[in-house]
């Protein structure tokens, strides 16, 4: 399995795209805006995205993507997650008035888009890639994923703050091999990032004295302008785990 980053930042500008992991070449965790970069058969590939919550920054390519490729496919594209977040999706996006409702287009019996609820600790398994929701705290209904094959295992944090299930998981995790954790904010704006329920260096230095495990250690979701300073900070505080920055393009192999 090779695991390609699209998207790993907290905004846009620039070269900045937001949070999307493309899995081989049909499979999207999360859809932000770094799928738009994908060429169109490239795009018609995808058919299945595991989304980890509501907020656009993680699903603002999902309607782009089913609007322009559905004319290509011969079967619907799959969007999973966990209830809360399928209902955000179906009554504030594909709502008819914000986009179509692609669930019912061209029918019901055969549309272009269909849903699957998730609950956390269930897994799915396509073609030997394992995808399974693992605990996240932020301020909608959200969920990290554990990714693995018979090989190895990804976690990816999603949109977190302090979290002990997510250190159950990484901790439980067979064969570890990477650990993508979000910090989202410098620790000037540490009262910012608890509020929003993200990390930032320090809260993420204390979240990491939990693990036991010794992957290598991702950093995601950076707000544009600040990298370098919350790297820095990251870096000062939690240097023992040897965290680097994620970036675009980025493969992991598991």
């Amino acid at each position: 399995m090779k695991i390609r980053v699209l998207g790993c930042s907290g905004g846009i500008g620039g070269s900045l795209r937001t949070t999307a992991l493309l899995v081989d070449d049909d499979i999207l965790v999360d859809a932000g805006t770094g799928v738009g970069d994908l060429p169109l058969e490239g795009l018609a590939k995808i058919d299945h995205i595991f989304v980890t919550h509501s907020h656009l920054d993680h699903v603002t390519s999902i309607p782009f993507l089913v609007d322009t490729v559905c004319w290509m496919r011969g079967s619907p594209i799959t969007v999973y997650g966990i209830k809360e977040t399928l209902d955000i999706l179906r009554a504030h996006l594909f709502n008819w008035r914000i986009w179509p409702d692609f669930s019912e287009i061209p029918n019901r019996e055969k549309p272009f888009m269909v849903y699957r609820e998730l609950a956390v600790g269930e897994t799915v398994e396509i073609k030997g890639r394992r995808f399974t929701p693992i605990p996240a705290n932020h301020t909608v209904p959200a969920v990290g994923y554990a990714i693995a094959t018979s090989r190895a295992s990804l976690i990816y944090s999603g949109d977190t703050c302090v979290n002990d299930g997510l250190w159950r998981a990484v901790n439980d995790a067979r064969n570890l091999k990477y650990l993508i954790i979000e910090t989202a904010f410098s620790n000037k704006e540490r009262e910012v990032a608890a509020v929003s329920k993200h990390l930032c260096p320090q809260t993420l230095a204390e979240e990491l004295e939990k693990m036991r495990a010794s992957p290598e250690v991702y950093i995601t979701h950076l707000k544009p302008g600040e990298g370098a300073l919350t790297m820095r900070e990251v870096s000062q505080a939690a240097g023992r785990w040897r965290p680097r920055m994620l970036e675009n393009n980025q493969v992991f192999s598991l």
